[in-house]
């Protein structure tokens, strides 16, 4: 029996919507926040989980709120960089060095290096200097490396996911206004086959993007198999008809 799980990406997916769906499966926040304090890094974060509805559909919503004193001292010292950002070798040591298991380091280390890869490339960079803002570099680890000992802990063998629908239009981003997907996710995504959406709005963000590029193995629609759990993680968007959500299925197959 091989334990496959299916990621629906029907309307995207994004950090906080996968590590949403994937505790959905039945596993508790508080195992996860224990399982975090691996990183040493619980002073700088609270986790958050919540229910809400989307279009009908009952959700899991996950958020990481920033501890208010270090959240104001970062941004009242913008000259000290120490606090404003994490650099790419910065997040490698902190998941090197911390208690993880040795498959949630190398799971986590993939997604951070394709992430920083596709920045380094954009903005004509060397992977070593690319930087991490920090309330995005929190909001990242988090969501890398939850996902990482989430999936660790599922013991899932096989991976599968649905073509992936990016969103169109444009979107504010640090640098200016950029067409939908932005450059990184863009760039995440080669080799996976994308969905046309007619949604205006970013379906799927660079973490996402990572995600998905790192931990499938093939892209298909719904696999052969017996269904045992379902989760449905919440993306903070709403649109008119359709629900902004992402679903993960996890079923045994025959073969």
């Amino acid at each position: 029996m091989t334990k496959t799980l299916y990621f629906d990406c029907f309307s995207g997916i994004s950090g906080d919507m996968t590590i949403a769906a994937l505790l959905d499966t039945g596993i508790s926040l508080e195992w996860l926040e224990n399982q975090l304090k691996a990183l040493h890094l619980e002073k700088e974060y609270q986790l958050k989980l919540g229910k809400t509805v989307k279009n009908g559909i009952h959700s899991n919503q996950f958020d990481v709120i920033y501890e208010e004193e270090h959240y104001h001292h970062a941004h009242s010292h913008h000259h000290d960089h120490f606090h404003h950002h994490r650099h790419y070798k910065d997040i490698v040591d902190l998941i090197e060095n911390s208690e993880l298991n040795e498959s949630v380091k190398n799971m986590s280390l993939d997604m951070f290096r394709v992430i920083g890869e596709a920045e380094a490339k954009i903005h004509g960079m060397s992977l070593e200097n690319v930087h991490f803002h920090e309330v995005g570099a929190i909001d990242s680890i988090i969501d890398i490396v939850g996902t990482a000992i989430l999936i660790d802990e599922l013991e899932i063998d096989r991976i599968v996911s649905s073509p992936i629908p990016v969103g169109s239009g444009h979107i504010h981003i640090d640098h200016g206004v950029y067409p939908v997907p932005a450059p990184a996710t863009l760039e995440v995504l080669k080799g996976v086959p994308l969905k046309e959406s007619t949604i205006t709005g970013e379906l799927t963000t660079p973490t996402g993007a990572a995600i998905i590029k790192t931990l499938a193995m093939e892209f298909s629609t719904m696999p052969n198999i017996i269904v045992d759990k379902i989760g449905y993680g919440a993306g903070t968007k709403a649109f008119d008809h359709h629900p902004n959500v992402l679903r993960v299925v996890i079923g045994e197959n025959e073969q």
